[in-house]
């Protein structure tokens, strides 16, 4: 038996990390310095980061302006980032992205958006917001649905939800509806597995008000949201 070192052994060197230290993680950026320099060059801005160009990115992807101009594009291929004409509009974009990234990465303590409901919440007990599937209420003089009003379960009707919430689209659904749709319990066809989400809200979260108080944060997410993107400049490549 030979007493050379195994040079290319995932094994080894997996023994190695355990035994001398564990490797390092590196933070790469998703942004090269070439993409980089392609805007700051242009710009002749010197101060643009990776991260006001990622934000920037970020912001640009929101707009009804660019989806609609780029729409071919975005269906088949990588998104194309343009460079906007004014850097005033850089920056602008960039600052709207962070904005956006506040809201979509901290849903879940931002504020819950102050709707009415048919009971006090105060009056129940913690089992009496187990949730099985969210439903929109009847809707009235011919319409099917009451977008305004969901009821939440047996006891919780939730009402006042401004519809302009709805407008929020993500891949092609409201983020209301994907919490309606998600913050249920459900069984896969084919496994035949339980999804309960109140499974997560009492064990995972402590919380059996979680898949409520989602949904309530979720609606100020949506509204400031569409503030972001309403106010985000013309867009001119």
């Amino acid at each position: 038996m030979s007493n050379t070192p195994n040079q290319g052994d995932l094994f080894t060197q997996e023994t190695i990390h355990n035994t001398q230290q564990q490797p390092k993680l590196v933070r790469k950026d998703g942004i090269t310095d070439a993409g980089l320099k392609h805007f700051s060059d242009y710009y002749q801005e010197p101060n643009i980061s990776k991260e006001d160009l990622f934000y920037y990115i970020y912001g640009l992807l929101h707009s009804e302006e660019y989806k609609t101009k780029y729409a071919d594009n975005l269906s088949k291929e990588l998104p194309r980032i343009p460079r906007v004409k004014q850097l005033a509009d850089f920056w602008a974009f960039s600052q709207a992205g962070r904005n956006l990234a506040h809201w979509h990465l901290d849903y879940e303590s931002v504020a819950m958006y102050a709707v009415g409901f048919n009971i006090s919440l105060d009056s129940l007990k913690p089992d009496d917001f187990y949730v099985t599937q969210m439903k929109f209420a009847k809707g009235k003089n011919g319409e099917k649905y009451d977008k305004t009003s969901v009821i939440y379960n047996s006891k919780i009707t939730i009402t006042n939800i401004p519809l302009q919430a709805y407008d929020y689209i993500v891949n092609g659904k409201s983020a209301i509806e994907w919490v309606m749709e998600r913050q249920a319990v459900s069984t896969h066809k084919d496994s035949g597995i339980i999804n309960d989400a109140n499974d997560w809200a009492n064990e995972t979260m402590n919380n059996p008000r979680y898949p409520l108080e989602l949904l309530l944060r979720v609606i100020t997410v949506s509204l400031e949201t569409l503030k972001i993107v309403n106010a985000l400049p013309k867009l001119e490549v």
